[in-house]
């Protein structure tokens, strides 16, 4: 029900995922829409239906910024992160840009895993990211 809104940055989402699809995607329930969400899911799917009104004002919030690039350039906790060359969800440069505004990231980019790393190999994906913050990989 929020999937939507973790693209939010700094407006509402007003079903964006709806307003923006291309006509073609109503003619064609083969196409594939990745992990969108529409309006429709909450009257279409009965046991999602009694969140229909929760999922409308959602829609409607105005989110706040989702980074504040400053805080992000004043991090000094070390961190890492995995970027999925061919993620399907995540456009890489966005994930380079904002890995690229914290001093201590070390970011993994990788073609091994597309979005599913943790899912399909948590403990080598876990592994990777944590030699990368101690400084071993």
């Amino acid at each position: 029900m929020i999937h939507e809104a973790c693209y939010a940055d700094g407006h509402t989402t007003r079903w964006s995922a709806q307003r923006t699809r291309p006509a073609e995607y109503d003619d064609d329930a083969t196409l594939f829409t990745g992990e969108h969400v529409f309006p429709s899911v909450f009257t279409d799917l009965p046991g999602l239906a009694p969140l229909r009104e929760a999922a409308e004002l959602l829609a409607e919030r105005e989110w706040p910024r989702l980074y504040d690039a400053d805080v992000l350039r004043s991090c000094e906790v070390p961190c890492a992160a995995a970027i999925y060359a061919e993620d399907a969800y995540v456009d890489r440069r966005f994930s380079e840009e904002t890995a690229g505004l914290i001093p201590t990231m070390r970011p993994w980019v990788t073609n091994e895993y597309e979005h599913n790393g943790l899912r399909a190999a948590g403990e080598h994906v876990l592994g990777r990211l944590i030699d990368l913050v101690r400084g071993r990989a």
